[in-house]
C-alpha cells in the first residue's frame, strides 16, 4: 500500500523542528554571555571526533560503544559530575573538566586526551556544557574549594600511628557498609547501590592499584569533602571534621600501601 505523502516528510519536519529548538537554546545561551558560535562549532567538531562514540550525539551516554562498556559513559544531560573541586551538588569548574579530559579515569573507557590543543580543549569543554541547562543557572556554580594543607603529623612516622588508628575507627563506623570491612568495595549494601541514572554504582575497591579520583592523600581527602555527585558517595564535610577527614584519608592510604 503506498505511504501517505506526509509519512515521507514527517522525519524531515521533526529534524528541522529539533534543529530550530536547539538553535533557540544555543542562541539563548549566547545571549546570556555564553561562548560565541564559532567556539561552539569548534567544540562540536572536537566532540564528534573524540567523544561521540561513547557519550552519544545527544550527550546522553548512549554512544555506539556504550552498550558494552562498564561503567557506562557519563550522560552530560543531567549536569552531574563526580570529580570536582566544588561543593556537593555543584557543577565542576572548567579546570575540573580539563583534568578529567586530559588525565582520563582509571578503570573506565575514559582515556587520556592530553594531546588536544588548548583551543580545542577549551572549545569541547564549552560544548559539553550545552547538553545541560544547569549550566545556565548561576546557583548551580561555585568556586573551587581551597583545600587545607595536609597536617604535620603525616610527616612523622611516630605521630601517624594514632591518627591512622582513629581513621580506621571512623572508617569502620561510616564506610564499611558500602566499602566493606577490608575496604574492597564489597560491603553489605554494595549490591543495592545505584546512581541517579539507575545504573549499578559499586563502591570503589580502595585497595586497588589506582583510584579514579587520584592516588594521593589529597585526592582522597577531596572526595571525602566533596562527594561524588550522582552517586551514593556523599560529602562528609558536615559529618567529619577536617582533622577526621585527614585521619580517614591516612588510613585509606595506609591499607593501599600494604598491597
Amino acid at each position: 500500500m503506498p505511504q501517505p505523502a506526509f509519512a515521507s516528510v514527517a522525519p524531515r519536519i521533526a529534524l528541522r523542528l529539533a534543529g530550530l529548538l536547539g538553535g533557540l537554546w544555543i542562541s539563548g545561551a549566547f545571549c546570556d554571555g555564553g561562548p560565541g558560535f564559532n567556539l561552539y562549532e569548534q567544540g562540536r567538531y572536537v566532540y564528534e571526533r573524540n567523544c561521540v562514540i561513547c557519550h552519544g550525539v545527544r550527550g546522553d551516554g548512549q554512544g555506539e560503544l556504550s552498550e558494552n562498556l562498564l561503567p557506562k559513559p557519563r550522560s552530560f544531560r543531567e549536569g552531574m559530575f563526580k570529580f570536582r573541586t566544588t561543593p556537593w551538588g555543584m557543577l565542576p569548574t572548567d579546570e575540573d573538566l580539563r583534568r578529567t579530559i586530559t588525565q582520563g579515569l582509571t578503570g573506565t573507557a575514559m582515556g587520556m586526551f592530553s594531546g588536544l590543543e588548548a583551543t580545542d580543549l577549551r572549545a569541547v569543554i564549552e560544548y559539553v556544557k550545552f547538553f545541560s541547562r544547569r549550566w545556565r543557572h548561576p546557583e548551580n556554580r561555585a568556586e573551587a574549594i581551597v583545600f587545607p594543607e595536609p597536617p604535620r603529623w603525616l610527616e612523622s612516622a611516630s605521630e601517624r600511628g594514632p591518627h591512622i588508628a582513629m581513621g580506621k575507627m571512623l572508617f569502620s563506623t561510616l564506610c564499611v557498609s558500602c566499602h566493606g570491612p577490608n575496604a574492597e568495595g564489597n560491603g553489605p549494601a554494595a549490591g543495592m547501590l545505584k546512581d541517579v541514572w539507575g545504573q549499578p554504582s559499586a563502591p570503589a575497591n580502595l585497595r586497588q592499584a589506582h583510584l579514579r579520583c587520584g592516588d594521593s592523600m589529597a585526592d582522597i581527602y577531596r572526595v571525602l569533602s566533596t562527594g561524588l555527585n550522582g552517586t551514593p558517595m556523599v560529602s562528609f564535610e558536615g559529618t567529619l571534621t577536617e582533622p577526621q577527614r585527614w585521619q580517614v584519608s591516612a588510613y585509606i592510604l595506609s591499607i593501599r600501601a600494604e598491597n
